[in-house]
């Protein structure tokens, strides 16, 4: 099994800045994608940015220029540096990991999900 654990949300005014972690533990062998989603009240859930194990990256339209995703592969840690955060950035923040694990079974795990919330 693979675990994810998130942290890093919170309460932040329009302009700020928040930093989300994603760590994965587990029986992990190698991990081909590390990312982010968020779900709105209401809404579906998105991708809003992913790193591939190679190191490229995709953004969602909505956030480029101002999210920056990272990852560090010895810790299987992603990191999501969020700036110039605007109130439609609020939703439930999920952490998603691709890969294989130990026993060569591939897998795509979900974090439990960390609130952003953008408000003055």
């Amino acid at each position: 099994q693979v675990q994810l654990v998130e942290s890093g949300g919170g309460l932040v005014q329009p302009g700020g800045s928040l930093r989300l972690s994603c760590a994965a533990s587990g029986s992990i062998f190698s991990i081909n994608a590390m990312g982010w989603y968020r779900q709105a009240p209401g809404k579906q859930r998105d991708l809003v940015a992913r790193v591939h194990s190679g190191g490229n990256t995709y953004y969602a339209d909505s956030v480029k220029g101002r999210f920056t995703i990272s990852r560090d592969n010895p810790k299987n840690t992603v990191y999501l540096q969020m700036n110039s955060l605007k109130p439609e950035d609020t939703a439930v923040y999920y952490c998603n990991t691709l890969g294989v694990t130990t026993d060569t079974r591939n897998f795509a795990s979900w974090g439990q999900g960390t609130q952003v919330t953008v408000s003055s």
